[in-house]
């Protein structure tokens, strides 16, 4: 059970509620600590799994993570374009200076 959330990710949903099965079935508590380490709390765990009692608790849990990773990409991609405008920003002051200082030699 020691999956990654980038590996996560290359799952499809049914190869995760397939893995997720096995380990329900197994050790529910391996279960919870995926969810601990890829950060699904064990609240909405608990609402959604007593909210959805005749639902197949695999497709759940597999739902939770497949909305974990959305939210772990979208935060990924941001921070990856606030580096990139930073970067950029800094790069065209570097040669806005640059070109200051060609202008005056």
């Amino acid at each position: 059970m020691e999956l990654s959330l980038l590996t996560l990710e290359t799952y499809s949903k049914e190869k995760l509620i397939d893995y997720l099965n096995e380990f329900i079935n197994q050790d529910f508590s391996k279960v919870v600590q995926l969810l601990y380490r890829i950060d699904v709390s064990e609240a909405k765990l608990k609402k959604v799994l007593q909210e959805n009692p005749n639902e197949d608790a695999a497709g759940l849990i597999a739902d939770l993570i497949i909305e974990r990773i959305a939210i772990a990409k979208k935060a990924r991609a941001s921070f990856s374009m606030d580096n990139n405008n930073a970067s950029n920003d800094e790069h065209n002051h570097q040669i806005n200076t640059d070109d200051e200082g060609a202008e005056r030699l």
